[in-house]
């Protein structure tokens, strides 16, 4: 049942994150990607400080070792700082098409530290319904422009999945002594703090944002850090970072299905192709 239900969290999650990235696109075309992360970071820390504050949850906050807060604090930095810093970057220098499918590893990377590092069993099945998603994410984010391979760009994309994957395998640690809602809401803390280190880069930028740009970014922030982190959050606390990232790495297939939708983008064969071995993957996964 604990399985069961961790998987359905984990496609919580991914249509969460899902539906995020194509209300920033419609939203947010004209400003940078590190723009919207600072303020989606900060009104999801705003969210879970009164949070916090109202339900008297900050008293667990502040009965963590030191050791532990350190420990959520660099989770959340090489989740929402680093490794997206190094995925924007990687972005610019060589397009999406050649980026996505790179970046998709992280689910592989998680598997990897999880079984090094923590003990995790990693069956056949499993890894096998793990490559089945990461292939379903490349078929259906596979480009058809003419983007070059900069090798810094393949060097940033590359360290985007292994910073994710760090601070994604360090959740199986700190679920062991924090409650998923505190945790999910520290780490989102924790990640405002440390963007705030481009504050002064951006800052023009930032003044320049309208109230309904705002608005979208409350939706962004809703639906990807607070109710898709903390369905993540939960998720591993379930089941493990192993089993939890390969489900909830679809997030793109929602996407593409959403922009098709919603935004009436042309499917194709492609985003079917894809869809169904993802689902054959998360299927994998589940009954493994």
């Amino acid at each position: 049942m604990s399985t069961l239900l961790g998987a359905l969290l984990a496609l919580i999650s991914a249509f969460g994150w899902g539906t995020a990235s194509v209300l920033v696109k419609i939203g947010m075309r004209e400003k940078s990607a590190v723009t919207v992360n600072i303020i989606r970071l900060y009104l999801t820390a705003i969210f879970y400080t009164l949070l916090f504050l109202i339900t008297d949850r900050y008293k667990e906050i502040l009965s963590l070792s030191p050791e532990i807060i350190l420990v959520t604090f660099i989770s959340g930095l090489f989740g929402f700082v680093i490794g997206d810093y190094f995925y924007f970057n990687a972005l610019k220098l060589m397009g999406v098409s050649r980026t996505v499918p790179i970046t998709s590893s992280y689910p592989l990377w998680t598997m990897l530290w999880a079984w090094m590092f923590f003990g995790k069993k990693i069956t056949v099945q499993t890894l096998l319904g793990a490559l089945l998603i990461f292939l379903a994410i490349v078929i259906v984010r596979k480009g058809g422009l003419d983007e070059r391979l900069d090798p810094k760009g393949f060097v940033y994309a590359i360290l985007a999945p292994i910073s994710w994957s760090i601070a994604i395998v360090l959740l199986d640690l700190l679920s062991l002594y924090i409650s998923p809602l505190s945790l999910a809401g520290f780490r989102m803390i924790c990640a405002a703090l440390g963007i705030s280190i481009f504050l002064p880069k951006y800052s023009k930028e930032l003044k320049r944002v309208t109230k309904n740009e705002i608005k979208v970014l409350l939706g962004v922030a809703l639906l990807g850090l607070i109710i898709g982190q903390y369905a993540f959050v939960k998720s591993v606390s379930l089941v493990g970072s192993h089993i939890s990232t390969p489900i909830s790495a679809i997030n793109p297939i929602i996407s593409s299905l959403l922009a098709v939708t919603l935004l009436k983008e042309p499917p194709n064969t492609k985003i079917i192709l894809g869809l169904i071995l993802a689902v054959a993957g998360v299927v994998l996964i589940t009954t493994a």
